[in-house]
């Protein structure tokens, strides 16, 4: 072979070299880009959604929509510990600390905010206005008075949930066959509570239909509870109790005064009927948890927005009866009234 040649077949044994080079770089970068789509990919799924669950106060209604809400959402699929994570807060009923709880999830952009009771929720829907994260709510008994939706129950904006509207002529229907004879009603409501005020219209506007006349007492803080109750029972002959969460969180101050009074409690729902109201034709708050948790599951599936979801209702309110309670104001309750019940608890449980 000539030394011409032989440098020809050096150069393009090079050229192959070269080649092959090029083409195996050019596979583990395209390999390389798979493997990268497909880690993105896994992480995703790994971390799942992120919720922030802002809850204005504990009591026992609202623990049970937080844990009805994630009953809801599992059930479509979505598992805290699997696909979810909770950043759960209490504002400690403080309308401030509210607030600064929803900015904090709008800074660590989660998926979703869930709000527990009106001013939670309001506040949510303020620290979101300009964010893509959505809304959604419960324990909110008037959407409409919070500024949340629309006199038709469209929402304001990319926000919705469940609504636990006061059953508030079945309440006055079963405090008149329990109290024949009763003329007035006391209520204690905070207020600054949109809710509680919406609520005591409707008390007034229809408790004439039932021969009763509403005694209102209005507080500013939960301080205000024990000197409010002291004085109304003794002008009433009964108290209703509201949703009301400033009032709720003393709820055993207003017992122990209307019972040192002889005069029976009402409660507006199965945890307050627990803690000693004699009886509540009230809601059930883990059910209504989880219809809110799979109204969020939808949201975030992205199978609808916010925006496009009417607040929804439990309409259909229970019976709920404390034998214990009544028999402690040696209050008679007949054996139909307490058969009719959804629930009978014949103990008091004070948490």
């Amino acid at each position: 072979m000539t030394l011409g040649s032989r440098l020809t077949t050096e150069r393009e044994e090079n050229m192959k070299k070269r080649v092959l080079v090029y083409l195996m770089t050019a596979a583990l970068a395209v390999s390389m880009v798979g493997c990268g789509k497909g880690s993105e990919s896994s992480n995703s799924n790994e971390e799942g959604y992120t919720i922030g669950i802002s809850q204005f106060a504990e009591h026992g209604s609202l623990d049970n929509c937080r844990e009805g809400f994630l009953a809801g959402l599992e059930e479509e699929g979505i598992k805290e510990g699997e696909n979810l994570t909770i950043i759960y807060d209490n504002a400690q009923a403080d309308t401030g600390t509210a607030s600064t709880i929803a900015d904090n999830y709008v800074s660590q952009n989660v998926d979703l905010i869930c709000a527990i009771a009106t001013p939670s929720a309001m506040s949510a829907y303020n620290s979101c206005m300009n964010t893509d994260i959505p809304v959604i709510y419960t324990a909110v008994s008037d959407p409409e008075a919070a500024g949340l939706a629309k006199e038709d129950g469209t929402s304001v904006g990319n926000i919705t949930g469940t609504s636990d509207a006061l059953a508030v002529t079945e309440q006055l229907a079963m405090i008149r066959e329990v109290l024949p004879e009763a003329k007035t009603i006391g209520i204690i409501y905070t207020t600054s509570e949109a809710n509680s005020v919406s609520t005591i219209e409707e008390y007034k506007a229809h408790a004439a239909e039932y021969g009763f006349e509403i005694v209102e007492s209005g507080i500013n803080t939960q301080a205000d509870v024990a000197l409010a109750a002291a004085d109304l029972v003794t002008k009433v002959d009964c108290i209703t109790n509201l949703t009301d969460n400033t009032v709720v969180a003393a709820l055993q101050t207003v017992i122990d005064e209307a019972n040192g009074a002889g005069i029976p409690v009402f409660g507006s729902e199965v945890e307050q009927v627990k803690a000693g109201c004699v009886a509540s034709m009230g809601l059930e708050y883990y059910e209504l948890g989880k219809q809110t948790g799979k109204m969020a599951a939808k949201i975030l599936k992205g199978e609808a927005e916010a925006s496009e979801m009417n607040f929804e209702v439990i309409s259909d309110p229970s019976l709920y009866v404390n034998t214990a309670a009544a028999e402690k104001l040696n209050l008679t309750l007949s054996e139909d009234f307490v058969s009719g019940a959804y629930q009978v608890f014949d103990e008091i449980i004070v948490e």
